[in-house]
């Protein structure tokens, strides 16, 4: 969406039209809903590519194990997790050799903070601390003067893997400012190992041991942790407020909103009439896919991230199944397509000046197609002509983001898994505020507006 009464920087404060709110949509409601109950059993990766299998077996997919033979049939649907990273797909019953990939990506994890080996510190004036690295790149005053809990996974020395999590426990305490007086002034200065380390009790420091109450909460004994994968994670419950109850905010958007979004079109693409088993999408002409992929916001080189070998060896191993032989394989990649679905950057009221003074997504405007001269983004005038045509198929609004050329932007799965893969891939998302934040925020109605495009993706 373009706003005609935009003045450039250099002319003058940039101002914006104001968009009329409409009313939200029911099904939009409800949506924000399920994505709210999604984020809260989704502390940590490993939860949230949990919950992915969860839903899907419940929709009447088979969980595949790596170690084990793929019974991939046409007419099937499966579903497989690599750690924080999960792919659900359908086969439809005329799949063969040839038959082509439609995908939707999105990442699970978020940016904050990770449990540090020996976690259990001491703290001035008898505060039992934990001891946590930064990961990815946090808005690290965000994180203060919330209540947080600790989530991810143990694994005992038999090599059983257990997901936890504490609930409120923690708290990154910030100074108050009778001891820093100039810091609405200044600014707010934080050192990453000095000022991050959050508080969870006082009193004896034989008493404590953070790993003890990861131990409880699995129903094992401290000593039987062999290593661990543990993350902080914001409480809050998602909420729905403002005028109309039209916006949306949570933690952990940046990603699983789309990670929502995608596995709601997903399973709604798979007939409800039909039996649970063995029953994929009506009127399927590709492998329809949903993949979520952990790392991303360190940039995704890992064994379960998107410039792994996950995604690759699940395509390869469905080819095989259906009876490709390696140029069959290569014509069923050079007909599919991947969106690459990721949050992006409505224009800010506080900073307009901040992006690029003719393309401004707007909360509410739906969702964005993400555009980057340099390959940051990975669309191209095909991606981006299948994108349009998806949303005008859905009935969705859809608008563009390119960044300002003095504010850099960031990237996403796409290009990463377009290198390694050479399928056609697109850049989507949809408009937020406050990125990085422990807390983001959007409109109620866009993440609602991507679920149905991704559908009509997954369809075309």
């Amino acid at each position: 969406m373009t706003d005609q009464n935009l003045t450039t920087a250099q002319s003058g404060p940039v101002e914006i039209a104001p968009v009329q709110p409409a009313v939200v949509p029911q099904e939009a409601r409800a949506h924000a809903a399920d994505l709210g109950e999604f984020i809260a059993a989704s502390p940590s990766s490993y939860h949230a590519a949990a919950e992915v299998a969860r839903r899907a077996q419940a929709a009447g997919f088979t969980l595949l194990t790596e170690d084990a033979a793929w019974p991939v049939t046409p007419g099937g649907r499966y579903v497989v997790v690599r750690d924080g990273s999960v792919i659900a797909f359908t086969v439809p019953a005329t799949a063969g050799p040839t038959t082509p990939f439609t995908i939707v990506g999105a990442h699970t994890d978020s940016t904050g903070f990770k449990l540090k080996p020996k976690p259990t510190t001491h703290g001035a004036g008898g505060w039992w601390q934990v001891g946590v690295e930064v990961y990815g790149g946090p808005l690290l005053n965000s994180w203060l003067d919330r209540e947080l809990e600790l989530a991810g996974r143990i694994v005992t020395h038999d090599g059983t893997e257990h997901l936890v999590r504490t609930g409120p426990m923690l708290r990154i305490p910030q100074l108050a400012i009778h001891l820093d007086r100039g810091v609405n002034d200044n600014g707010l200065a934080l050192d990453k190992q000095r000022h991050t380390q959050p508080v969870w009790g006082l009193g004896d420091a034989q008493s404590a041991d953070v790993l003890a109450a990861l131990a409880a909460d699995a129903g094992v004994d401290p000593a039987d942790i062999g290593g661990y994968d543990v993350v902080l994670a914001e409480t809050q419950p998602a909420r729905a407020f403002g005028a109309g109850q039209a916006l949306f905010a949570s933690a952990r958007l940046d990603n699983l909103l789309s990670t929502h979004a995608g596995l709601t079109a997903l399973l709604g693409r798979v007939s409800t009439s039909s039996a649970s088993a063995g029953s994929t999408s009506e009127g399927s002409t590709s492998v329809e896919m949903f993949a979520a992929f952990d790392h991303e916001e360190i940039g995704s080189a890992s064994r379960s991230g998107a410039a792994g070998p996950f995604l690759e060896e699940v395509l390869v191993r469905i080819s095989t199944a259906l009876g490709a032989t390696a140029e069959e394989r290569s014509r069923a990649f050079a007909a599919s397509l991947h969106v690459s679905s990721d949050v992006g950057h409505a224009v800010h009221p506080n900073y307009p000046e901040r992006h690029d003074p003719a393309n401004h997504p707007v909360a509410g405007g739906g969702p964005i197609l993400k555009i980057n001269a340099n390959q940051r983004y990975a669309t191209d005038a095909h991606g981006a002509a299948a994108w349009n045509a998806a949303c005008r198929d859905a009935g969705v609004p859809t608008q563009e983001f390119v960044s300002s050329n003095v504010v850099p932007c960031g990237s996403t799965i796409g290009p990463i898994s377009a290198t390694r893969l050479g399928i056609r891939t697109v850049d989507v998302g949809v408009p937020i505020l406050s990125m990085h934040s422990a807390r983001e925020l959007t409109a109620v109605v866009d993440p609602w507006y991507l679920s149905r495009a991704m559908s009509a993706v997954l369809g075309g």
